[in-house]
């Protein structure tokens, strides 16, 4: 009889936070995403690059990586449009500025910076909505041409965007 009754106990024990725990509304995932279950599709538009300088293939990158970063992180279907979340934006700014000086006034250091205008729409959350600005940079030696240093810095500050705006959009706790 004693025995049943640890057994029992033990049973309820493990048993009762298990059942309690899946009883939530809110997923939660590795990547730190908080997605309602009602959600259930995303749709991204391609980023237009309105920046004064603008590199061709810049906004084909930063939206591919912005779906591919939804479609890895999370179980949402990706469609066209009118999607329960739903993206669009603006390649706003693509600058490169010095940024460190020798003492004979030459710049050692360049920054590349590039600003992006992200509105996210969110229809089953409304209140989680936000049209905002994100930035990202990367530092690179200016004995290289800007040209030369694209192809390593461009994966960078684009990986940096997709997780601020992917991070602003489903970490809502």
């Amino acid at each position: 009889m004693n025995n049943k009754i640890k057994i029992f106990s033990c049973i309820i024990f493990f048993l009762l936070p298990t059942l309690l725990w899946t009883g939530c509304s809110v997923k939660y995932s590795f990547s730190g995403a908080s997605i309602a279950p009602e959600v259930k599709t995303v749709s991204i538009q391609q980023f237009q690059n309105i920046a004064t300088l603008v590199v061709p293939s810049l906004s084909s990158q930063l939206t591919e990586a912005l779906q591919d970063k939804f479609i890895r992180q999370t179980r949402l279907e990706l469609v066209r449009e009118d999607g329960d979340f739903s993206f669009e934006g603006n390649i706003t700014n693509y600058t490169s500025t010095p940024i460190a000086v020798t003492g004979d006034e030459y710049a050692s250091m360049n920054r590349l910076t590039i600003t992006v205008k992200v509105t996210f729409v969110n229809k089953i959350q409304p209140e989680y909505n936000f049209s905002k600005q994100f930035s990202a940079f990367e530092d690179y030696n200016s004995n290289l041409l800007m040209q030369e240093a694209e192809p390593t810095l461009l994966p960078q500050i684009i990986e940096k965007l997709v997780e601020d705006i992917f991070n602003q959009a489903v970490s809502n706790w």
